[in-house]
């Protein structure tokens, strides 16, 4: 017994150590799942806390698994663990019977899973915690000293908050997302060769005699007046298959005109700084910004800013910091964040290729294009 207590204690520990340190490399991405979680279940005035809860949920998850192998203060983290776990196989199995989340997220962006398979997991590792909560008094610490296992869990919890800080005040260590650099942003808008589109089929609901029935679009009884309708809904019955991995990003002039395609196509480099939310913007380097739009339009490198806000917003801010030389183009906020983890965030492309990213507080002081 005491063998598999330590086995199952190891594998659980590693589990959310490598769980933690997946999403802590993107806790941005934890939060807009979130949010879409909130935005499912209406509770929108908790989106502005979610990314507070990412941070600390990350952070959590990293601390306790380091604490399981220790064994430092084991009897309270697994206790958490178990009502995490709890908390985390209704989640799952919420977004697999509902069908309206298409990912949990479990493993950040870097590693997806269906929710099948989450729902699974969580299910059997909830089972495990559980095991490891029953006989929680078996377990006694790493080291005899328990200040070296405090010790250890201390330096967990600065590796969890510290590598959060870093990615989200810089960029991401590892992007997995499809705007990395490497990436043509033009070829991956186009859908892949075995591409099919959803099917849907509309469901009707009928009453007679006080009974609800549902029939389809080929049976339902229009012909019989003792059937009275009472509702109709779009399902999807075939999701659809080789969607393209961007999809949302348009560019579009002052003259609202969609200049995606040229700017993309464009010979040579281009630099195009990503302003999600104006208000909310970290304007600390915005001179260094500046000098280097200076530079690039002395050498004819074409610079743009991808505003994700209303144009009147996007302009008021484009005067205000004395960027009335620069284009100010129009982005889906969707597309923004996606595309660049920081706001604001600079990019440079050539001929739609990404070669290169800068979070707010790296922008580079020469031009990478020359």
């Amino acid at each position: 017994m005491k063998i598999i207590i330590w086995i199952l204690r190891v594998a659980v520990g590693l589990l959310f150590i490598f769980s933690g340190v997946v999403k802590a490399n993107d806790p941005l991405g934890l939060t807009y799942k979130m949010n879409e979680f909130f935005e499912v279940w209406n509770m929108g005035f908790m989106t502005k806390y979610t990314l507070g809860m990412s941070v600390m949920m990350i952070a959590f998850e990293i601390i306790s698994g380091v604490a399981m192998i220790v064994g430092n203060v084991f009897r309270l983290y697994v206790t958490l663990l178990l009502l995490l776990n709890i908390f985390f196989t209704f989640l799952t199995w919420y977004a697999l019977t509902s069908g309206k989340i298409k990912e949990c997220g479990c493993f950040g962006d870097c590693i997806k899973i269906s929710n099948t398979a989450t729902f699974y997991k969580d299910v059997i590792l909830t089972a495990i915690v559980l095991f490891l909560f029953i006989f929680r008094y078996r377990v006694f610490p790493l080291f005899n000293r328990s200040a070296i296992n405090a010790v250890i869990v201390g330096l967990a919890a600065v590796f969890a908050f510290g590598f959060q800080w870093w990615t989200l005040n810089h960029l991401p260590v590892k992007d997995c997302l499809p705007y990395k650099v490497g990436n043509n942003i033009a070829e991956k808008m186009k859908p892949g060769p075995d591409y099919k589109e959803a099917v849907f089929t509309t469901m009707f609901v009928y009453e007679k005699n006080g009974v609800k029935q549902e029939f389809t679009q080929e049976n339902y009884p229009w012909k019989d007046p003792s059937w009275k309708f009472v509702s109709s809904n779009t399902v999807e019955i075939e999701p659809a298959v080789g969607l393209p991995e961007i999809h949302d990003f348009v560019l579009t002039d002052a003259n609202e005109n969609d200049v995606t395609d040229k700017i993309l196509s464009d010979k040579g480099y281009t630099y195009i700084w990503f302003l999600r939310e104006p208000e909310k913007a970290n304007t600390k380097k915005l001179d260094d910004l500046k000098a280097l739009i200076l530079k690039a339009q002395e050498q004819k490198i074409p610079f743009y800013v991808a505003c994700s806000a209303g144009r009147d917003i996007c302009e008021t801010y484009q005067e205000a910091w004395g960027m009335t030389h620069v284009p100010f183009l129009i982005l889906d906020g969707t597309a923004s964040k996606t595309a660049m983890r920081t706001n604001p965030g600079l990019m440079l492309i050539k001929e739609g290729t990404v070669i290169q990213k800068w979070g707010f507080l790296d922008y580079p002081k020469e031009l990478v294009a020359q």
